[in-house]
């Protein structure tokens, strides 16, 4: 399948892209087949090959998320925009444990709002006082339960 996508080029800090035409399976910056132009971000500026655009589009070309906002606002392609999630590089670890919740192997971005608004409604409004001694007798329960024993007990079962 023939994707046309961003290829970086130019100096560090300095970025710019070549757009281009080139087999998915290929990395951005490996073997490509056309460029179809240029854009530098920086001065929002780009050299586009119209025609070529157009003519591996029909061919069944698949265009890349940021290319394709790109086209439409030049005016090459009409549509609507689609959506491109860019993530910090810094907050990407911390957005992992915490703002993003799995569902449908998809991940979904979450807000934090959100998740104090779901934490109050499990909670119970009136918290009711307990008695020392109902804990305790609770957490015999548990144990018991659970199967907990000591460590002495347990070192016994596994030289069994």
């Amino acid at each position: 399948m023939l994707v046309i996508r961003f290829s970086r080029v130019g100096k560090k800090n300095r970025t710019q892209f070549r757009i281009v035409a080139q087999e998915h399976t290929t990395t951005p910056s490996g073997k490509h087949i056309e460029i179809l132009g240029s854009y530098d971000p920086h001065f929002k500026k780009g050299v586009f090959k119209q025609e070529r655009i157009e003519y591996w589009m029909k061919n069944g070309a698949q265009v890349s998320d940021s290319v394709y906002n790109i086209l439409v606002k030049q005016g090459i392609i009409k549509g609507k925009k689609r959506f491109v999630k860019i993530t910090a590089k810094k907050d990407e670890g911390k957005k992992d444990e915490e703002g993003r919740k799995e569902v449908e192997g998809k991940t979904e971005e979450t807000k934090p709002e959100d998740e104090k608004e779901k934490s109050e409604e499990a909670k119970p409004e009136e918290k009711e006082e307990v008695k020392e001694g109902e804990v305790k007798e609770e957490k015999e329960e548990v144990k018991e339960k659970v199967g907990e024993t000591k460590p002495e007990e347990r070192k016994a079962e596994v030289k069994k």
